[in-house]
């Protein structure tokens, strides 16, 4: 069977919804993503990502993996503890897709090295656990004008934003105008613990949204705040509005 005949059948189940097709395939295969964080998020978003058929992945994540991690970041076996997260996880997405080119970052990027990266894909995701990174990210992709999905996730909650970068809404705010400096605390995940299929959803959401963009498929998420509450499984979705004060995009 050649390559094409075999993608026929991977993504037949894709091939068959209207809204994507044999051409939106082809569209995925070409396209590239950033993926910053290799935990609960990134390891779910990056699986779906690459086995749907996402032709470049990058993966960057300094941090290295611990038996704690190993509950909700499902790519990493026990065998993997003490490796780089992004080294562990490109390995293990390169055999769920041999087709995808995956490229492991696990380094801290300077400002610079984080700017080319994202100038070379078509949409960032944020999957990481700190507001100093999910600021950087935010103010590099209005700058470069990539669309950015962020997500996040602790105890029992999980919550998910869309910006349209790359197609700006007056109205519409970026995730400085979300989060400021006085709402930074100090919650994470090992002091305040996750349900760990909780992080699974928002990763599953983050690359669902992903695939809509790179597809062409319009998302109502777009500068919105979506927030999911696993204990009442509750949801609501609420605009961002832009703030004139933020030092990101209250000029534009």
């Amino acid at each position: 069977m050649n390559t094409s005949d075999a993608n026929a059948v991977r993504y037949a189940r894709h091939h068959s919804l209207p809204s994507i097709g044999p051409k939106g395939q082809e569209t995925l295969a070409d396209s590239a993503i950033l993926i910053v964080g290799a935990g609960g998020l990134g390891a779910t978003a990056s699986l779906y990502l690459t086995t749907a058929g996402i032709g470049k992945i990058f993966i960057n994540d300094f941090d290295k993996i611990d038996a704690t991690n190993l509950p909700r970041q499902i790519l990493f076996r026990p065998d993997d503890v003490g490796r780089h997260k992004a080294e562990a996880a490109a390995q293990r997405l390169r055999e769920w897709n041999p087709s995808a080119t995956i490229v492991p970052l696990p380094e801290r990027l300077s400002k610079h090295a984080l700017t080319e990266t994202i100038n070379e894909v078509d949409v960032v995701l944020d999957c990481s656990d700190n507001f100093a990174t999910r600021w950087l990210l935010n103010e590099l992709c209005y700058s470069s004008k990539r669309p950015l999905i962020s997500g996040a996730a602790i105890r029992m909650e999980g919550q998910l934003t869309l910006f349209r970068h790359d197609r700006l809404n007056p109205d519409d705010g970026c995730y400085r105008c979300l989060y400021s400096e006085h709402d930074e605390n100090l919650e994470d995940c090992a002091g305040q613990g996750i349900l760990a299929p909780v992080a699974g959803t928002i990763g599953c959401m983050m690359a669902t949204e992903a695939i809509k963009f790179l597809s062409g498929i319009e998302s109502d998420l777009a500068g919105k705040l979506w927030t999911y509450d696993g204990t009442s499984a509750r949801t609501r979705m609420i605009h961002i509005p832009r703030q004139a004060d933020c030092p990101v995009c209250g000029n534009r």
